[in-house]
């Protein structure tokens, strides 16, 4: 479902607008958003590369797996309260790092694992986790790091 035509989204674009002071205001345009079984891609959906939807999708189906798994209400528990909704969110942050475990093994797929070790690719999903992207979910980069690395061995070992 595209985002724009969906009134929820336009809500909780609003509220993150609110909540992180502007600092999420391209929920609606660069991101794509899993609730329930549904998934709510940006209106440029379609014009995006066939590599990058494929990617993106990957990511989703681990959502996708955890609404089945956690129920509707679980995962609403679980992304938005513990600890705080802001600045240290454990269970968001837990849930993410299942997501972006997936991004970082299909890039290692499709681009190899020299994409892997790119630090721009690494930067972006540090800040992912420490920005406003997701309320500054985890606000220590280092064990983002460490977190990445242990992903990146994970890869090279299998």
């Amino acid at each position: 479902m595209f985002k724009d035509q969906d009134a929820l989204s336009r809500i909780v674009d609003k509220a993150l607008r609110v909540l992180t002071l502007g600092g999420q205001s391209s929920y609606m345009t660069k991101y794509v958003t899993t609730i329930g079984s549904t998934i709510y891609v940006p209106a440029d959906w379609n014009t995006r590369g066939d590599v990058e939807r494929y990617a993106t999708l990957r990511h989703e189906a681990v959502h996708l797996r955890q609404f089945r798994r956690y129920t509707l209400p679980g995962m609403g528990l679980a992304y938005l309260l513990p600890i705080l909704p802001l600045g240290l969110a454990i269970g968001r942050a837990r849930l993410e790092w299942e997501a972006y475990a997936e991004t970082i093994r299909v890039n290692a797929e499709l681009h190899g694992m020299r994409a892997v070790y790119d630090p721009h690719f690494r930067k972006y999903i540090v800040e992912q986790f420490t920005g406003p992207a997701y309320g500054w979910m985890w606000p220590f980069p280092r064990m983002v790091h460490r977190w990445i690395d242990e992903v990146v061995t994970e890869i090279e070992n299998h």
